[in-house]
């Protein structure tokens, strides 16, 4: 997965709710506990070794237009990444934009995976207008298979990847307004 391309780090985005913004050096140990946490990487391979999470996570988590801190009330409780699929296993899903979250546990059930995935998909159909996305999640995931439909992600294909049923949606790119 690389970087987006050419397109400029955007102003904090606010919902109802939310703010998407820049990680920043005060968001390192909410960083630490998604990659930790053995709920959050059920369906992910599994969660990473805290103290090597704390060795290596640098003091300011990586910076880049796709990656967004998501912010409720000045505390970070997610991740949202899109990034460019260059190496995908799966051709249908090659070169396109690959969007990926994380919510920390004490969070899921409250709609603000669905609010924050909404409003960096609109970004990206600001800055990137006419490209679909896709995403990948395991089947067993009911909780992401339902966030990728309320996303308007369709099923492209299922396949066998790390002894588990993936499934592969695809969201068309929304139509620019004349």
């Amino acid at each position: 997965m690389t970087e987006l391309g050419p397109v400029a780090w955007p102003a904090p985005i606010r919902t109802e709710r939310l703010v998407l913004r820049e990680p920043e050096a005060r968001d390192r140990a909410a960083f630490i506990e998604l990659l930790a946490s053995s709920e959050v990487h059920t369906y992910l391979g599994g969660p990473r070794p805290r103290d090597e999470l704390e060795r290596e996570m640098p003091g300011v988590p990586e910076r880049w237009p796709g990656s967004f801190v998501v912010d409720l009330d000045g505390a970070m409780i997610g991740h949202i990444l899109l990034r460019r699929a260059t190496e995908h296993r799966r051709p249908a899903a090659a070169g396109k934009a690959d969007l990926g979250y994380l919510f920390l546990p004490r969070v899921w059930g409250f709609g603000y995976a669905a609010e924050a995935c909404a409003a960096a998909l609109d970004w990206f159909d600001g800055v990137l207008p006419g490209e679909p996305v896709v995403l990948t999640t395991q089947t067993a995931n009911v909780g992401s298979m339902r966030l990728a439909a309320k996303l308007g992600f369709t099923e492209v294909e299922r396949f066998r990847a790390w002894d588990a049923e993936q499934w592969l949606g695809l969201r068309s790119p929304a139509t620019p307004s004349a």
